[in-house]
């Protein structure tokens, strides 16, 4: 039975199980872009280029900066946790227009300096948006697509994420050129704008009539070892992404000497990567299975993410600026694919077991920045560290990966 009637109490779709032969699903899937480029890529990614610039306007302290950096990562735990309940309570698509508009709105808001409370609560509510939106985009798109092109369509989905993250090096710097308040108004007119554009593209999606029985499915789902370890594993990719999402600028501008122009170009390069990576990702993932392009995609990450420690050359930095900006986003298609593979019939267990997997990676995160930029301080700003630091995160990701399938593999023989 297609994954789809699972969730089509109408009976409009029966007699054609998925959607991915027409143009719903892939408008959908480009309403997932949207979502993701709204809710991740400007209400997070967006924020990092406008630090330097709220601190010149005297908006705030460099402190009171990192902190408002802070409050979107716990909105972002905080809106991961409420997801899976907030969707089951008002459905899915309605869950995401309410979050992109959210986001949007936070947007207009901290054009507007009140105070620093103001501003942090804002921050906070743009990071529930994007922790919303990352458990419930896909979950609300992919029951209804064909196996062999899960891949893909999640590629397109978290390729906002990498939008994103490229314009927080383009766009941002633009519109800091009419001021501080054009910056945020122009962020927030762009949200709104995709919302508007993204409001009618969502599959149309049955009540939640199953709600009260969706727990103790899920639940059962959770149980399974491999579905804990991969939770586990997407922690840790987690961590070793840090490096790179906080520190690569600052390395290359304060550590190597070479200026903020030339952390920028990095950063740029990055960007890029991650535009490309969640594509690369989903269509590797549809030809060889999820769980090989997972184990490939961890061990080419963990040579990426140690290439600064290692050599400091353009082409190696270029590199590994690409390859980890490719992963940043490109990871997230292959775990969800991977959970799919690992509780293939229950759309109740595979959202609970995403939304557990984006809460492991939003406490992994949040943990990762505050503690290697703590022990950035203590080292004497050890760049080298952090990058191996990152690498060890990795790598231990695909050791629990082939170690779980190991032990597996001797249970059932």
């Amino acid at each position: 039975m297609s994954m789809s009637a699972n969730v089509d109490h109408h009976g409009r779709h029966h007699a054609e199980p998925h959607r991915d032969a027409g143009g719903p699903l892939w408008l959908s899937a480009a309403a997932g872009l949207c979502a993701s480029l709204v809710g991740l890529g400007l209400a997070r990614f967006a924020y990092t280029p406008l630090i330097p610039a709220l601190i010149a306007a005297k908006w705030f302290t460099p402190a009171e900066a990192v902190y408002l950096g802070a409050a979107n990562l716990a909105g972002y735990l905080a809106g991961a946790l409420i997801a899976r309940d907030l969707g089951a309570r008002i459905g899915s698509v309605w869950a995401l227009r309410g979050m992109m508009a959210l986001a949007a709105i936070t947007c207009f808001a901290c054009a507007v300096p009140i105070s620093f409370i103001w501003f942090f609560g804002f921050r906070f509510l743009a990071g529930i948006s994007g922790g919303v939106i990352m458990v419930l985009a896909a979950t609300a798109i992919l029951p209804h697509t064909a196996p062999s092109k899960r891949g893909l369509i999640g590629g397109v989905i978290f390729a906002g994420v990498g939008l994103g993250v490229a314009a927080s090096g383009t766009l941002v710097p633009l519109l800091l050129q009419q001021g501080v308040k054009q910056a945020w108004y122009g962020l927030g007119v762009l949200s709104a704008v995709l919302t508007a554009i993204s409001w009618k593209a969502w599959l149309a999606e049955a009540p939640a009539a199953h709600g009260a029985a969706e727990p103790r499915v899920a639940a059962h789902g959770m149980r399974s070892p491999l579905v804990i370890a991969l939770c586990v594993e997407y922690g840790l990719n987690a961590l070793a992404l840090v490096p790179h999402m906080v520190f690569l600028v600052d390395f290359v501008a304060r550590g190597l000497g070479q200026g903020i122009a030339a952390g920028s170009y990095y950063w740029v390069l990055y960007g890029i990567g991650a535009v490309v990576g969640p594509l690369l990702t989903g269509h590797l993932a549809d030809r060889a299975g999820f769980a090989a392009a997972l184990r490939a995609a961890f061990l080419i990450e963990a040579v990426a993410v140690a290439l600064p420690a290692v050599t400091t050359s353009p082409a190696a930095l270029i590199v590994s600026s690409l390859i980890v900006g490719g992963f940043t986003p490109g990871i997230v298609p292959l775990v969800i694919g991977r959970i799919h593979e690992l509780i293939p019939h229950s759309a109740a267990s595979q959202r609970s077991a995403w939304a557990q997997a984006t809460t492991t990676f939003a406490l992994f995160q949040a943990a990762g920045a505050y503690g290697l930029s703590w022990l950035f301080a203590r080292s004497g700003g050890d760049y080298a560290l952090l990058f191996v630091i990152g690498a060890a995160g990795v790598a231990a990701a695909l050791a629990i990966e082939l170690f779980s399938v190991v032990a597996l593999r001797r249970k059932r023989s």
